[in-house]
């Protein structure tokens, strides 16, 4: 039974892991598409840039699994990340959320079914190590559809994410 339990987690950490680098894929294929103005352009004053979107995933992100998961000191400053109206280039963003990433899938992947199990608290809510994994997820992914729906307004265009491959193959048994 362990050594089924410990399959399950690794696949379930490969499969986070998986779903990460695709929302990183999808971000650079936006981020290349936009100019300096336009990652900090805001659509009115209730929403967020692109760049603030991406502040708040590296904040997110740090304090869920690399904080949380990986049990190291949680230093995030939220109110900071919707504050900002400019300070950092489309590079420095793109490097700031790839390095963040690359942290936390290495927190990810080192985590064992211990982890995964441990409850803890994290930003005034009760979850496991699977909790937050799915969280960071989650999380990633619909701020990245955020970004591509803002993306696509301001330039009208599709943006390929699935360019190459056939999406209407039917599913096989």
């Amino acid at each position: 039974m362990k050594d089924r339990v410990s399959q399950l987690a690794e696949e379930f950490i490969a499969q986070s892991i998986y779903r990460m680098d695709e929302s990183t894929r999808m971000v650079h294929i936006c981020m290349e598409q936009l100019s300096e103005e336009e990652i900090w352009r805001r659509h009115n004053e209730s929403s967020n840039s692109i760049g603030n979107q991406i502040l708040h995933l590296c904040g997110n992100i740090t304090q869920y699994a690399i904080a949380a998961l990986g049990q190291a000191a949680d230093s995030r400053d939220r109110d900071k990340e919707f504050e900002a109206r400019s300070g950092y280039s489309k590079s420095q963003l793109v490097h700031m959320l790839v390095d963040t990433v690359e942290r936390a899938k290495r927190v990810m992947d080192g985590s064992n079914v211990q982890n995964l199990m441990r409850k803890r608290n994290v930003q005034g809510f009760y979850f496991s190590g699977m909790g937050i994994i799915i969280h960071v997820v989650e999380h990633y992914s619909y701020h990245v559809g955020q970004i591509a729906q803002w993306t696509k307004m301001l330039k009208n265009m599709d943006l390929g994410f699935y360019d190459g491959i056939d999406l209407t193959v039917k599913n096989e048994d």
